[in-house]
C-alpha cells in the first residue's frame, strides 16, 4: 500500500494543488490531474484504482493515465514524500 509522508502538507483548488514538505521547506505544484491523484492516494487507493478513477474522471485513455500516475509516484518517491506499507512497518 502506498502512503504519503506525514511531513507532506497540501492545499487543493480548481487549478491543482500546492504541496509543502515541512521538513525541508520545499514546495511543489500539481495540475488538476496531479491533485486528484494525490487525493486518491490519501484515500488509500492502489495505483491501479487511481488509474481507473482518473481515466474515468478526466475521460482519458488508461495507458496515458497509467504513465501520468507512475510519473507522479516516481517524483514523490524521489523526494521521499511517498512510502510503502513496508517502509512504515520498519519504523
Amino acid at each position: 500500500m502506498l502512503k504519503l509522508s506525514e511531513r507532506l502538507r497540501s492545499t487543493h483548488n480548481p487549478d491543482g494543488a500546492v504541496l509543502l514538505d515541512i521538513s525541508y521547506d520545499k514546495m511543489f505544484s500539481l495540475n488538476p490531474v496531479g491533485s486528484r491523484i494525490l487525493e486518491h492516494l490519501r484515500q488509500g487507493c492502489t495505483e491501479m484504482q487511481i488509474t481507473g478513477e482518473i481515466s474515468r474522471e478526466f475521460s482519458r485513455d488508461v495507458e496515458t493515465v497509467r504513465n501520468d500516475v507512475r510519473e507522479l509516484l516516481s517524483q514523490l518517491e524521489k523526494y521521499h514524500l511517498l512510502a510503502t506499507e513496508a517502509d512504515t512497518e520498519t519504523r
